[in-house]
């Protein structure tokens, strides 16, 4: 029997595809930090960790792809909600900080953190699921680099503990239990253990 035949019968998923197209639009002039990584890489990675915990709503995978484009693009939930479904834009306001204070002057950013972890806290099964696989690949991709020999730390506005105390925070804010967000809980605690065990310089 062909490949093919063993696929869904509607694996292709128009709103999978438009998620991409405008997070690689949004996102198109951006790079990890310190690197020359095209963004887009992360997004994807988002999602696909979430597809291989057996999270398959394209809704969420959808958000998942678009989860900084409110926060670090000038696409605002607006935009998305001229060509999303609603669940898809409410799951992104979800994952997006509030960067700026009432006067447009960038907050500090503990407090940034701080009141994230409070929405997430409460946050849906979606938001908290996405939450998760962000965090889970950028601590993957930090261990990642320092393995290859790259300074990370000076990559961030904030200090390492103050770093890792705002991964640890969001997964106690994110992990409420459920048996499909345990895998991501698990890595991502190593990842901190990992990081926490490394001297500072290398």
């Amino acid at each position: 029997m062909p490949a093919i035949a063993q696929l869904p019968s509607h694996p292709f998923s128009p709103l999978i595809e438009h998620a991409i197209r405008v997070a690689a639009r949004a996102h198109r002039h951006d790079v990890r930090k310190g690197s020359d990584i095209p963004y887009l890489s992360h997004s994807a990675s988002v999602a696909l960790l979430l597809e291989r915990v057996g999270i398959s709503d394209d809704h969420i995978l959808a958000a998942a792809l678009l989860h900084d484009v409110v926060e670090d693009t000038a696409v605002t939930l607006e935009d998305l909600a001229r060509d999303f479904p609603p669940t898809v834009v409410e799951l992104v306001n979800g994952l997006s900080e509030r960067k700026l204070d009432e006067l447009g002057n960038s907050r500090p950013w503990r407090d940034r953190k701080v009141d994230h972890l409070a929405v997430v806290e409460v946050a849906s099964f979606g938001v908290r699921a996405i939450v998760l696989a962000d965090k889970l690949h950028n601590l993957g991709t930090m261990v990642f680099d320092i393995e290859q020999g790259e300074p990370i730390w000076e990559r961030f506005n904030a200090s390492r503990e103050d770093i890792l105390w705002y991964q640890q925070a969001m997964l106690k804010a994110a992990d409420h239990g459920e048996p499909e967000l345990v895998p991501l809980v698990a890595a991502c605690l190593q990842f901190i253990e990992r990081l926490r065990a490394l001297p500072l310089d290398e």
